[in-house]
């Protein structure tokens, strides 16, 4: 693929397939709201996709997740 994402923005990709919400995600990886945000910004810029259900759909066709 023509995008790179890093094991951190992974990892918050594979929670949000699993259909956490990010306040849990932020919980989970001890991270805060806003820095879970910044990923998923991030996740979205590298895939070219503009919601978290796109980028969740997005990783489930490309077998991302």
């Amino acid at each position: 693929a023509a995008f790179a994402l890093t094991a951190r923005e992974q990892e918050v990709l594979e929670l949000l397939a699993e259909g956490l919400a990010t306040p849990m995600i932020a919980e989970l990886l001890d991270i805060r709201l806003v820095t879970v945000r910044n990923h998923i910004q991030h996740i979205q810029e590298k895939l070219g996709v503009h919601s978290q259900a796109e980028t969740v759909a997005y990783a489930y066709r490309h077998n991302l997740v």
